[in-house]
């Protein structure tokens, strides 16, 4: 667990799709256009009237480019950075209607990668039939100048800090960590730290829409994904087409809040695990209460802290790497036997499974390297706002809230978000509602149960948004597109092709 503003969605997809994907190589045609360039100052002219050279990938039916954007848009002149491209052209049949975005969320989430092993591929065909399917990799993400902060090894040892500290000694080691890691940042990506904020993404995004021809943006984001959504209509409601945001963010909290009330969603996550495999004779953790289930869990992280067991690899399974594994079957109801047969095997003192599952959700690789998701993460949300601790006395004072918020992973959670209190870059964002005055009808997506991202913030952003359309999953698991609700699927497939938003309340199970 490494920053509690982790927001992620389709996490084992794009595991796997970081496995499938080769760099470009080049390859056919050239694509020229500069979309409308309307109020486009002139400094920026020349990113917008850009060609996109687009190749093969290596990946089939895929194309890659690469973009230039300014590193920073208040001084245009002063480089560039560059932005890795990828579509999958609309296969018809039907008249194609133009070009989807798409960002999984993170921040730091490859969007290429969700592209390329989900979204291009498994979005409704009726969809990918009529638009050419689009990501690009937002600034200090993946093959878009990543961030880089520690090496694998330091990344084994950073991930086996304990994260509840039970002395100074252990406070100390903690606050050393998160150090470490942000020097580790400075000193690989001094260059780019300060220019990878949300809204110098959303300006990229508007630079690649007029690339692509589309006098307005069509966009699918999932979870930070949906920030990055409201960021764009913020900026450019003019510019902005149909947009659906799948386990919305609230951009009005604080740090601290948004933290506390993450914790809050994971609690309310893991009573929805609970109160399901207390119904199980094989349930490892009791068959009799979901309290008992906390209790039992509590006692097995409790246990890990004091003495770490085998997991037939070097690294042996302590409590920190049991907490990310127990978090990351979280997201998604279809990992819950996972979990339950990787707790069951924890408590027998094997920690294969639990290791497996937090290994997933830090995106570390079988030879040991990690993509850079934790470094992004970390970059981008260090600079869009405030940090939700300064200091280990801030985090003491907290605790007790956030133990409220939930008494299984509470105390982790808020030592977790002391991580930007060391960052070498100050904030550039603050926390302020959205509105995006004169945009068209935005669909918020919001599940009753999601971990990640509490259905709260969904109700929030749709209520801030002046034209938000709030769609509701009741349900479990981390977004609601393309999880087996019909109703869900129907009614962004239909805002998606015919350009009709569902009814703003619209609730589906």
């Amino acid at each position: 667990m490494d920053t509690r503003r982790l927001l992620r969605t389709f996490a084992t997809t794009l595991g796997t799709a970081g496995l499938l994907i080769s760099g470009c190589s080049s390859g056919s045609s050239t694509t020229s256009t500069s979309g409308s360039m309307r109020a486009v100052p002139a400094a920026l002219k020349p990113y917008y009237a850009q060609h996109l050279n687009w190749r093969d990938c290596g990946v089939s039916g895929f194309q890659c480019a690469t973009m230039k954007a300014p590193l920073d848009y208040a001084k245009p002149d002063g480089g560039d950075i560059k932005l890795a491209v990828s579509r999958k052209k609309a296969t018809g049949p039907g008249k194609r209607i133009g070009s989807l975005l798409v960002n999984p969320g993170g921040p730091g989430g490859s969007a290429i990668g969700y592209l390329q092993g989900y979204a291009g591929i498994g979005y409704p065909a009726q969809v990918r039939a009529r638009y050419d399917m689009v990501a690009v990799d937002p600034r200090g993400v993946a093959r878009s100048e990543p961030v880089t902060c520690l090496t694998g090894p330091q990344m084994d040892a950073y991930t086996q800090v304990d994260q509840t500290p039970d002395d100074n000694a252990e406070v100390t080691k903690l606050s050393d960590s998160f150090a470490k890691f942000a020097s580790g940042c400075e000193q690989h990506s001094a260059k780019i730290l300060p220019h990878v904020s949300t809204v110098e993404a959303a300006r990229d995004m508007d630079v690649l829409r007029a690339l692509l021809g589309d006098e307005q943006l069509t966009y699918f984001g999932a979870s930070y994904g949906t920030y990055l959504g409201a960021t764009y209509a913020e900026l450019f409601p003019d510019r902005t087409g149909r947009l659906v945001l799948d386990g919305a963010m609230d951009p009005s909290l604080t740090s601290i809040d948004m933290n506390r009330e993450q914790t809050e969603g994971f609690e309310t996550a893991f009573q929805s695990f609970a109160a399901d495999c207390v119904k199980k004779a094989d349930c490892p953790l009791g068959t009799t209460s979901t309290a008992d289930a906390a209790t039992r869990l509590k006692r097995l992280f409790a246990d890990l802290d004091a003495k770490p067991v085998s997991t037939g690899a070097s690294r042996r399974l302590g409590e920190s790497l049991a907490t990310t594994g127990v978090i990351a079957a979280m997201y998604d109801e279809s990992s819950w036997p996972q979990l339950r047969e990787a707790l069951t095997g924890a408590q027998a003192g094997d920690g294969s499974g639990l290791l497996t599952l937090s290994d997933s959700y830090y995106e570390r690789e079988p030879n040991g390297s990690y993509a850079n998701l934790m470094f992004a993460n970390a970059a981008v949300n260090c600079l869009d706002a405030p940090p939700a601790f300064a200091a280990p006395s801030a985090v003491d004072q907290a605790l007790p809230s956030f133990e409220k918020a939930s008494p299984v992973f509470g105390k982790a959670f808020a030592w977790a978000a002391l991580n930007c209190g060391h960052w070498p870059v100050g904030p550039t964002g603050t926390p302020h509602r959205i509105h995006a005055k004169g945009a068209p009808p935005i669909v918020v997506v919001g599940t009753t149960r999601d971990p990640a991202t509490p259905y709260k913030w969904a109700r929030s952003l749709a209520g801030q948004l002046s034209s938000g359309r709030l769609l509701t999953y009741d349900g479990d698991g981390h977004t609601a597109y393309g999880r087996g609700s019909h109703c869900i699927d129907t009614a962004i497939n239909t805002y998606l092709l015919d350009g009709t938003p569902p009814a703003d309340g619209t609730r589906c199970s």
